[in-house]
């Protein structure tokens, strides 16, 4: 068997960034299918090239996390033209599996289902066009009717759909009655990340020695809300708390928000550059809680962040500033809470527990690691994933 994947962000480990597309092909040839993916970068050395048993083609199609929203929708045109293009040569393919966003790579599977006959299953990790028109990127009428148009078009020639997230599901099976849609969450890495005590040498490099840290690591986007998480530590600085915060990642708004945090005069928040996955590891190691952040609009709560997972496997404390199925699951597993991001001062007071009760903060860490064990590792949903294929 033969699958081509199409995923214009296709990240390996040795790149970082989320690589849920690599755990995915990885899945594949361990069970001995050959994989194929169309893939597209800013600066492409080759080609072709083969990575970990898996072939890769790279288009020169450039994308940047700080492309304000017409340069993204160019810059998805464009793969979505040169991919359908590329793909008539890539022969002796039995399935396609296309992965979201952009919602548009769903015609790039539409076309080689209706020209090869070879079937597709489309992978849906965020509500598109449902996102960008309530961040208000899309306010015509007019074209509002088309992209829900296209979706639903999307929706109903797929073979079959992967929702990242419970919510997701349900919004799909709204959307296309009687399809079936599989539930296959991001993945938890429980090999690569695991609860470990802090090193001495790495909490001296990041400055946090004797504080309680709290870390924000993803995209700095508009979508992102870390409007929020300044209000937190702004907040944790006027009460005088012995907490040390961290934002990392790269995106749109990272100098908006280190222009704040200096306004502000946040000497408790640090930016980090974006890092590896070896990098974000050691970030990691000396973080008491994971922050995850969105920005507080419905379709926002559907997601399934990375960030979170990764925070699960590490054995962190999760804190939430958004509702919906992640806040449910943290409450539901007691390894996280929900802070109003309206009040920074519920932050301040939900804190305060695992400040000053260590054995508090160890119950809900050590209850994070078990989530990911026991429902999201990497090896109980590549199974589930590869069972699609099997069957």
């Amino acid at each position: 068997m033969k699958v081509l994947l199409i995923h214009q962000h296709f990240k390996t480990p040795k790149s970082g960034g989320a690589i849920r597309s690599y755990y995915l092909a990885k899945a594949l040839v361990d069970l001995g299918i050959q994989v194929e993916v169309i893939t597209a970068g800013n600066k492409v050395s080759q080609k072709e090239e083969s990575y970990e048993g898996i072939l890769l083609h790279n288009l020169t199609i450039p994308y940047d996390n700080a492309f304000g929203f017409l340069a993204r929708i160019f810059s998805f045109i464009r793969f979505t033209v040169a991919a359908t293009s590329y793909s008539k040569k890539i022969k002796n393919i039995n399935y396609c599996y296309a992965i979201s966003v952009p919602l548009t790579v769903g015609l790039i599977a539409i076309w080689i289902k209706r020209f090869r006959k070879i079937p597709f299953i489309f992978e849906v990790g965020d509500l598109w066009p449902e996102a960008p028109i309530q961040m208000g990127f899309v306010q015509n009428y007019f074209l509002k009717e088309i992209l829900y148009n296209l979706e639903k078009r999307i929706y109903r020639s797929a073979d079959s759909i992967v929702a990242l997230s419970p919510a997701i599901k349900i919004e799909i099976e709204k959307k296309v009655p009687g399809k079936t849609v599989h539930l296959i969450p991001n993945f938890a890495d429980c090999d690569f990340y695991t609860p470990a005590e802090k090193i001495e040498a790495t909490e001296n490099k990041f400055g946090t020695k004797g504080k309680f840290v709290v870390s924000y690591i993803g995209a700095i986007g508009l979508a992102n809300g870390l409007d929020y998480f300044l209000e937190f530590a702004n907040a944790s600085r006027k009460a005088n708390l012995p907490i040390h915060f961290f934002i990392c990642g790269e995106g749109a708004l990272r100098d908006r928000l280190k222009n704040n945090a200096a306004h502000l005069k946040l000497t408790n928040l640090t930016f980090v550059d974006f890092q590896t996955r070896d990098g974000v590891r050691e970030l990691m190691n000396v973080t008491d809680a994971a922050f995850i952040s969105y920005k507080n609009l419905p379709v926002l709560e559907t997601g399934s962040p990375n960030k979170f997972f990764d925070g699960l496997a590490a054995g962190k404390l999760i804190i939430v500033n958004f509702g919906g199925w992640i806040k449910n699951e943290i409450e539901d597993a007691r390894c996280g809470f929900f802070v109003d991001p309206n009040h920074p001062t519920d932050f301040i007071k939900k804190i305060a527990p695992f400040l000053s009760n260590q054995n508090e903060l160890k119950k809900f860490q050590s209850a994070s690691r078990l989530l990911a064990e026991s429902k999201y590792s990497r090896q109980l949903l590549s199974a589930q994933f590869s069972n699609l294929f099997k069957q």
